[in-house]
């Protein structure tokens, strides 16, 4: 059974914080809220996470995982950004935003895309998931908490809790977050291309 844990969504409590984090090392697969709608994470190197978020979501080995990473310098460690990217993408986050770029060798060969070398990344907005970000040292490993067969992604924590109890270790429920999964801009083939239209304004990249 996954633990729930019910976090205030101004001030999240420290102790449940670093519990969810204890168990994000200890290989555990989360759901949690950010500023676009929910999402799985995991540790950045466990396989089992990913294996666990590919059978989800029935994912194929052509789908971007995403570092959902606490700033700007550390996305800057995962991903190879030069000064026009720079800009556009400083300007843009935080917020609901995710971009494909190069992977650097600090990202697993496993998270990489298998032709082009490339990793999604993004900075969210959310109370939340930057003091779990904080707590952890680290980027999130995720993926869009988006059920096959369905349109919408899961927003409430206690219906996650409930329909993915055997297959996820803990659930953080903060209220009400995001019901729109990021807007998706790629930047690996040197101009901005939008894979997808979500909550993130597409203007300053068109």
């Amino acid at each position: 059974m996954a633990k729930y844990f019910d976090v205030h969504p101004e001030n999240p409590q420290p102790r449940s914080i670093a519990q969810v984090a204890d168990s994000v090392r200890s290989d555990a697969l989360i759901a949690y809220p950010t500023d676009s709608c929910y999402a799985l994470g995991c540790r950045l190197g466990s396989r089992d996470g990913i294996d666990r978020i590919r059978s989800i979501r029935q994912l194929d080995s052509r789908h971007h995982f995403t570092l959902v990473c606490q700033d700007f310098a550390q996305l800057g460690q995962f991903v190879q950004i030069d000064n026009d990217v720079f800009r556009a993408i400083k300007a843009s986050t935080p917020g609901s935003y995710t971009f494909i770029l190069p992977a650097t060798r600090e990202v697993p060969r496993m998270l990489q895309h298998p032709k082009k070398k490339t990793v999604g990344v993004r900075i969210p907005d959310h109370v939340v998931t930057q003091s779990l970000l904080a707590e952890l040292g680290e980027p999130l490993l995720s993926s869009t908490l988006l059920l096959p067969g369905e349109e919408e992604p899961m927003t409430q924590g206690w219906e996650i809790k409930d329909r993915l109890d055997h297959v996820v270790d803990a659930v953080i429920d903060s209220g009400d977050c995001g019901t729109e999964p990021t807007t998706v801009v790629d930047f690996s083939g040197g101009g901005a291309e939008i894979v997808r239209r979500g909550a993130g304004d597409t203007t300053r990249f068109e």
